[in-house]
């Protein structure tokens, strides 16, 4: 059972209309998953946007920050989102970054592995750090060993943009799970 209000466009207006309009426009909706229904109402996270427009813009812009302005590559950003998506039994999160993961190399081994947790060798060390220190942050903590080993190859500025993701996209599984989107 849903929680969530369905905002249609039609209904909208102001601060609401124009977080609407940046979200469904945005970068997001040139994407390989579906952002807006048939009716328009936004899926996954971004139709809670709308309860508060302000702080869904904050939100919505730091999404995208992640996304597009991050000096992550495109496959250590993707690992990352679906590791959050298996630690919080995220459908909607992984079934997007899956199509997403795919576009940018991801195999569906590599995914599979990541989503039942299981150990995935990765032949660039960046990315085997980067998957390792994300697997440990959603297990609660990154402990020295763990830093020692990842730090380098990841640099502090990499270490930075990878917490931040993994706190954006837990923040937005957590909406999906309480509004029951």
């Amino acid at each position: 059972m849903t929680r969530q209000r369905a905002f249609r466009p039609e209904e909208l207006d102001g601060e609401r209309l124009e977080l609407y309009r940046a979200v469904a426009g945005g970068p997001r909706a040139k994407g390989p998953f579906r952002l807006v229904s048939e009716e328009g109402v936004l899926l996954g996270p971004f139709n809670e946007f709308l309860l508060s427009p302000r702080v869904g813009d904050a939100l919505q812009r730091l999404g995208a920050a992640v996304r597009y302005e991050s000096g992550l590559s495109d496959r250590v950003r993707e690992m990352a989102i679906l590791v959050v998506a298996a630690a919080w039994d995220s459908a909607f999160e992984r079934h997007a970054h899956e199509a997403v993961g795919r576009t940018v190399g991801l195999t569906d081994r590599e995914m599979a592995a990541i989503a039942e947790g299981s150990p995935l060798k990765l032949e660039d060390p960046y990315e085997a750090a980067a998957l390792r220190l994300t697997r440990a942050m959603v297990a609660g903590d990154v402990d020295d060993g763990t830093w020692a080993s990842c730090v380098p190859p990841l640099e502090r500025e990499a270490v930075f943009e990878l917490t931040t993701l993994v706190g954006y996209y837990a923040t937005l599984a957590l909406q999906m799970r309480v509004f029951r989107v």
